[in-house]
């Protein structure tokens, strides 16, 4: 059990790593457009936080050193992909000394390492739910433009493989976020499933529609804006 827990922990730091690597793209977008376009920032920043504390848990409880060097190298790459949200930057920091403060002065042992633990799960739910805004907008524009897919596959793909390994070692605090984060990713999916084709149908109409040779300058004005905000 314990070698099929490892393996499984080290799958899991692959697929982790690949998770905090998805958003490349669309940071390479950002510094492009020099925007952040309607992308959410708030996934980012939860993110940096929920790192942290996993990487602190994993150096405090026992035979959790996988979790805590991914989470590691999570903590490097986010830090990258918020460096210009200064706020949330100091706000990330200032919660996580407070939290290592605290239950380094106020715990000992294995509290201390579930109250890291589900500190941790708290905010790994938070970050797992805060892309809910960009599936709003999914619904409603019908496009995935702002909803990137690999980010989202990765999650889903995270959250089972982490959720079996913390079966494995019957780490329940580890668990409950990461099945959690099972089941939005799948949503996630579902969604990019039926609303991927939209994006290109609306192009499609925006472009006959310029074809036409009869148009007002006001629906002109109008599309031409439509497509700057595309």
């Amino acid at each position: 059990m314990a070698e099929l827990s490892f393996f499984v922990g080290v799958i899991g730091n692959i697929i982790s790593v690949l998770m905090f690597l998805s958003p490349v793209p669309t940071f390479w977008r950002i510094i492009k457009q020099r925007s952040t376009e309607d992308f959410e920032s708030l996934p980012y920043i939860c993110t940096l936080l929920n790192s942290s504390l996993w990487t602190y848990y994993g150096i405090i409880k026992a035979g959790e050193y996988l979790v805590a060097t991914v989470n590691g190298f999570g903590v490097a790459v986010e830090i990258a992909y918020v460096k210009t949200a200064i706020v949330g930057g100091i706000l990330d920091v200032g919660f996580f000394a407070a939290a290592v403060i605290a239950t380094q002065l106020a715990l000992k042992g294995e509290a201390r390492s579930s109250a890291v633990g589900i500190m941790g799960a708290a905010l790994n739910i938070v970050m797992y739910a805060s892309p809910l805004s960009a599936m709003k907008a999914v619904v409603t524009t019908r496009s995935v433009e702002y909803m990137p897919f690999l980010l989202s596959l990765f999650m889903f793909l995270n959250g089972a493989v982490w959720l079996f390994y913390a079966i494995l070692v019957r780490d329940y605090i580890l668990g409950v976020p990461n099945g959690t984060g099972l089941l939005l990713g799948a949503v996630q999916l579902v969604l990019y499933g039926i609303y991927r084709n939209a994006k290109s149908c609306n192009k499609s109409k925006q472009h006959q529609s310029q074809q036409e040779p009869l148009i007002s300058s006001t629906t002109q004005s109008h599309v031409l804006t439509d497509q700057d905000v595309v």
